[in-house]
Formats: C-alpha cells, structure tokens, sequence
C-alpha cells in the first residue's frame, strides 16, 4: 500500500512540476556526480542568487521525490497523508495562479540505485547540467554491478539538456571529462589542470595567531583573468571544486568575474564538510563528518597531511559504508594514507577496524570514540573527523568543540 502510495504521489508532483516550469519558465540548473553535489549546488545559489530569483534544492533533497518538491517548493511529507495533500494542492495553486516564481532553479540530482537519473531525465529539461567528480569507487556502488555504472547514470543528466544548454565537467578526472564526447551542446570544464575553462591555482592554507589552520586562499583563473579569493572556516581541495564549478556556470549565466568572486563573502557552506571548528584546549577540528567515501576521504587525508601543526594530527574515521564488494579493500587502502597523514589514527565501526595497525584506537560507537578523545586532545591538535552518516561522527565533534 505504501509503494502505490508513494508511486502516485511521485506521479503527480512530476505532473505539477512540469506544468509549473511550462507556466513560469524558469532556468533549471542541475548538478549530479559522487563528490561535492551539495557544496557544487549551494555555491552555484550563492553565485546565481547576488543577480536574480533563484530557488535551491534544500539539504540533499535529490531524488524521484526531492526534485519535484523543489520545484513546487515544500517540504517532505513523509509518512503524513495531509502534508502530502497540502503539497499538491500548493503545486496547483501555482499551476492555476500567477506567483512571484523563481526565475532560476539550482537542482541537485543523485542516483542510490540504477535509474534514478535516467527516469528523472526524461521529463526535466535543464538550460545547465554538470556533473562533478564521479570516484572510482563511488558512494552508491554496492547498488550498482561496477563502478562505471554509477558513471553511466550520472552521465544521463546530459539527457536532459536542452539543444542550446550548456554542459558543465569536472575536468581533473578523464572518465567525467569524456563525457563531452558526441555532446553537440556548448560545454566547459573546471578543474585544477591548465585545460579547463575555469581553473583554480595557488591554493594556500591560512593560519590564525594560535598557529592553527582558520581557512585558505587561492586563485580563479578565465581567460586570462586570475582574481584571488580568501576563504575562511573550511579546507580542503574538495571545496575549491564546488567554488570554481560555480564560477563556471555564473559566467555561462553572464554574471561577471568580480561579481563572482564578492559573492563567495557572504557565502554559508554546508555543515560536516570540512568546517573548522574551535576545539577543546586550543586545538582545531576538521569536521567532514556529514558523509564519507573513499575519494572524499582520500582528499580529506591529503589536507590533514598538509597542515603544519604545533601539536599532533589526529585523524578519527568512521565506516563508509554502501561500498558493496569494494569495502574491505577500500578500508585498507584508506588506512595506508591515513596512517601516513596523521600521527594518531582512532577508528569508529566495525569496517574502519581494517584502516588500522597495532597502534591504532579502535572503537565500536562515536559516543565512545568522543569520550576517549576529550581525555587525550591537547593544545595545537588538529582532529580530522569524518565516516558514514550513519555511524554519527558529529557526535565526535561536538564532544571536543570548546
């Protein structure tokens, strides 16, 4: 009864949802990949939103459900029947009535299982599709027969382009960056090599007084333009991609250089991915802990490895979990890296036990790791938290946040 419930609600929210972007013609803008979707859509919003009407999908809202609720603009019902009539009838009401509508969508689109975006790129046509960094063993994969089907569905976005719509690629990664091929739409890459059309260089962490990591710095660089942006309360590489992603479709959208880069002021980025929080005896915290996977996690090692600290780095992962047949190997070779990049290595969940050695602080729950980690930060420490949703690494960090 459910699943008929759910398939006639899906069913007349894509109905809706097509009728309202038929009345209104808003400029759609989706973004889909296994990296930094959320951190891509929210700073292609922060570009887009300093010029014109723009509606964001919320929180990760990405599915066969989450995209037509974004469209119409209401929350999820979930189990409540009268929550989901009062969302079709506010969907009719701007089909029957005239309303200040957004002039632009920015649209996150995932896929958790084979079709997901291949069914939504049959009804939503998009003036801008981009697909971020694609892992070679990306989240999802344990739903999928191998890592280049999760590829192949991401790649359906390109399906929904219009004929005169823009593709947009990550183009450190030559598996996203064929994908161009045989697209006769205009497309532009982003990336850290000279090729793309958008490039960040010269990335540089920022350090506060207390010598510990406060943000970083780097440069945009188009068409012989090079601007440089400072950026506080977060690092990492894997938040320079979304930046310059966004810059990338702001000047498709027209919206100049410098516009862009003021933008990124005012910019709020999501919690639990590599914010900088004050830590519990002068010490700094990386939270990543909103989700992991091996590429997110690799990118996030390479950042602890990176800093100069005056006290110890200590990496605190958790599971990553819907790897499928990939997980144990994952675990392990995450572990090598880890164990190289900090100096002490604590692991939460039953998966993360392969990361370690005999040095290693291995724990069950991060209600215990968080205990055990209150006891033992000092000052000038750097703890890197990240894992899986579910095994609730936040709990962690708001266990030493001063």
């Amino acid at each position: 009864m459910k699943s008929l419930f759910k398939k006639a609600i899906v069913s007349i929210l894509i109905w809706e949802s097509k009728a309202i972007i038929k009345k209104y013609k808003p400029s759609v803008i989706a973004v889909t990949g296994t990296v930094g979707k959320t951190s891509t859509k929210d700073a292609i919003y922060t570009v887009l939103s300093s010029t014109e009407h723009v509606r964001k999908s919320e929180k990760s809202f990405n599915s066969e459900i989450g995209v037509p609720l974004t469209i119409i603009g209401c929350p999820n019902g979930w189990s409540d029947p009268l929550a989901w009539i009062s969302n079709i009838l506010q969907g009719l009401e701007l089909i029957l009535f005239n309303s200040d509508y957004p002039k632009c969508l920015v649209l996150e689109v995932g896929a958790d299982h084979p079709g997901d975006i291949e069914s939504i790129s049959k009804w939503l046509k998009t003036d801008v599709s981009i697909i971020t960094k694609v892992g070679d063993v990306p989240v999802h994969v344990e739903f999928f027969a191998t890592p280049a089907d999760v590829l192949r569905e991401k790649s359906f976005l390109i399906n929904a382009l219009k004929p005169d719509g823009t593709l947009i690629l990550y183009a450190d990664d030559k598996k996203v960056s064929a994908l161009a091929r045989d697209v006769k739409q205009t497309v532009c890459t982003f990336g850290m090599t000279e090729m793309a059309t958008v490039t960040a260089s010269n990335p540089t962490i920022i350090y506060d007084d207390m010598k510990l990591p406060s943000g970083f710095s780097f440069r945009i660089n188009y068409k012989g333009n090079s601007i440089p942006l400072k950026i506080n309360g977060v690092l990492g590489n894997q938040q320079i991609y979304p930046i310059i992603a966004a810059a990338t479709v702001g000047i498709v959208r027209n919206v100049p250089i410098n516009k862009i880069v003021d933008s990124f002021e005012k910019h709020v980025f999501p919690k639990g991915r590599m914010n900088i929080i004050a830590g519990i005896n002068r010490s700094a915290i990386i939270d990543d802990s909103y989700n992991s996977s091996p590429d997110a996690l690799r990118e996030g090692l390479n950042a602890l490895a990176s800093l100069q600290v005056a006290g110890k780095r200590i990496a605190v992962l958790g599971d990553m979990l819907e790897l499928g047949n990939f997980s144990t190997e994952e675990h392990r070779k995450a572990g090598v890296q880890a164990l190289q990049s900090c100096d002490l290595l604590v692991t939460v969940g039953q998966r993360a036990r392969f990361m370690g050695n005999d040095k290693t602080i291995s724990f069950d729950t991060s209600i215990e790791a968080g205990e055990y980690l209150k006891e033992i930060v000092g000052e000038g420490d750097v703890v890197f938290v990240k894992g899986s949703q579910s095994m609730r690494m936040e709990r962690i960090s708001k266990a030493i946040m001063l």
